[in-house]
């Protein structure tokens, strides 16, 4: 997973977690990914759009891995103009990538396949509804997943308390954690 490397940036605090849940999705042939929350990158001098490596990049990261082992991201973020954004980050991959304009939790309600691998970083953990609205994500999403999908969840502390209890209470196990992110799998 060499391509991992260039994503390694001093301001990408959320690197190592990426890299480790990859290595086990790799290790588990996990090609479903689903991603709440897309990057949106930042505005730089009110018209260029650069990355922002202090949210970590996440769906550049995850289209980059799909695109090299088969598989497929479905992001899904609830304004128009992030999606468009994340667009021009992944225009090398984009044929491995759905773009979705939707409320999260409906688009999990209603999304068909099995999840493999699920990314949750919709609404920002500062944001006094995250943590509900994060335990909501993962109870609309519980059932699509199996005995070998991972969970990763984002701004860990307030955002992740009652989704990391109801993930606990239903038998995941916490594989990893730093500062800002929880990896769980069953």
């Amino acid at each position: 997973m060499g391509f991992l490397n260039k994503y390694s940036h001093s301001k990408n605090k959320r690197f190592s977690s990426f890299k480790k849940a990859l290595e086990i999705a790799k290790s588990r042939d996990l090609k479903t990914f689903v991603e709440t929350g897309t990057s949106r990158g930042k505005i730089k001098f009110f018209f260029f759009l650069k990355y922002n490596w202090k949210d970590g990049m996440s769906t550049l990261i995850f289209s980059e891995y799909v695109k090299n082992y088969n598989g497929h991201l479905f992001t899904c973020d609830i304004n128009p103009i992030n999606i468009k954004n994340s667009k021009k980050f992944v225009n090398v991959s984009e044929k491995f990538v759905t773009f979705v304009v939707d409320d999260s939790i409906n688009f999990l309600k209603n999304f068909k396949n099995h999840i493999d691998f699920l990314y949750l970083d919709s609404l920002d953990g500062q944001d006094p509804n995250s943590s509900e609205h994060q335990l909501n994500e993962i109870e609309a999403s519980y059932l699509k997943l199996h005995k070998n999908s991972l969970v990763l969840l984002d701004d860990k502390g307030a955002k992740t308390k009652l989704s990391l209890s109801f993930m606990l209470k239903n038998n995941f196990k916490i594989l990893n954690e730093t500062n800002e992110q929880v990896l769980l799998g069953f």
